[in-house]
């Protein structure tokens, strides 16, 4: 008789879990992206980020003609892109008006948009701002940062530029917007903030699984912020719990902080949260260092 010694083959390596608070606008992409690692993904968004009625008229408002002739968009040289939201919300408004708000004639006109965003300013996309496509010159820069946006864009020797940003709510905002404004200021421009869609706090749900996971052994292995906002979404709800972000490192001593690009790596060590990775491509369509 033959006897096996069966031994009870080795346990599998354990799913490490990542979490990530980006807002529902990228979510599935991110997901996807963990996913492909091997990883297992845990959404917990801290903050929405979406367009309203209220900012579509407000973006509306820019195309409806003046003394019956004159579209407000005409007394613009350039518009600034600095999310992928904004460009979506532009969108948007665009669609529902029959007549190209942009005059076919005139001086060059600077559409700006960071990486990946860029793609949305298609031809689709332009040939409903301006009948000329020829009169639009499109601007990406080298980094995807709004400082490298400001020195593409140059000097503005006067000229007006709008700029399609969030209007934030229920948080404070990040300096990321004033400091762009107060750049293209310095660069000569008159920069015309346009609140093109909301920023907003998710309440208390967005942390409740974070929580629990903590809770569990092995906890979280990683967590990554693609904003400073999603920072302080995640930083009220524990302060809404009585909580603080102390006790996520406590429950996960060994998880691993990263941010996308050196701008929401630095609003989180402003609010407290330590960074432990910070990179800089665009494995996204969404970059932290575009203002949301």
């Amino acid at each position: 008789m033959i006897v096996l010694n069966l031994q009870p083959p080795p346990p599998l390596p354990a799913t490490r879990v990542v979490a990530f608070t980006t807002p529902k606008n990228y979510a599935g992409r991110l997901s996807h992206l963990i996913n492909s690692k091997g990883w297992a993904p845990l959404w917990c968004p801290t903050v929405i980020v979406e367009s309203t009625s209220q900012t579509i008229a407000s973006i509306q408002h820019c195309f409806s003609l003046k003394n019956g002739q004159i579209s407000p968009l005409e007394e613009f040289s350039a518009i600034a892109f600095t999310s992928r939201t904004g460009i979506t919300a532009f969108s948007e408004a665009l669609a529902e008006i029959k007549t190209p708000p942009l005059p076919p004639h005139g001086e060059s006109f600077i559409l700006s948009a960071l990486g990946k965003d860029s793609e949305l300013l298609d031809e689709s996309f332009i040939n409903k701002l301006c009948e000329n496509p020829g009169r639009i010159r499109v601007l990406v820069p080298p980094v995807a940062t709004p400082t490298a946006m400001v020195e593409s864009i140059g000097l503005g020797q006067g000229k007006k530029l709008l700029c399609p940003v969030p209007l934030v709510i229920g948080l404070e905002e990040p300096p990321v917007v004033p400091k762009f404004l107060a750049d293209l200021t310095r660069k000569g421009w008159i920069p015309i903030r346009l609140n093109a869609y909301e920023t907003r706090w998710a309440g208390l749900q967005s942390v409740l699984q974070l929580l629990r996971k903590s809770e569990e052994e092995g906890g979280l292995d990683a967590i990554v912020f693609t904003s400073t906002g999603e920072v302080e979404g995640l930083l009220k709800s524990l302060e809404e719990m009585g909580l603080d972000w102390g006790i996520i490192r406590q429950r996960c001593p060994r998880m691993v902080v990263a941010a996308h690009g050196p701008v929401t790596a630095a609003g989180a060590e402003a609010l407290g949260v330590g960074i432990d990775v910070e990179w800089s491509q665009h494995p996204i369509s969404h970059s932290s260092r575009r203002l949301r």
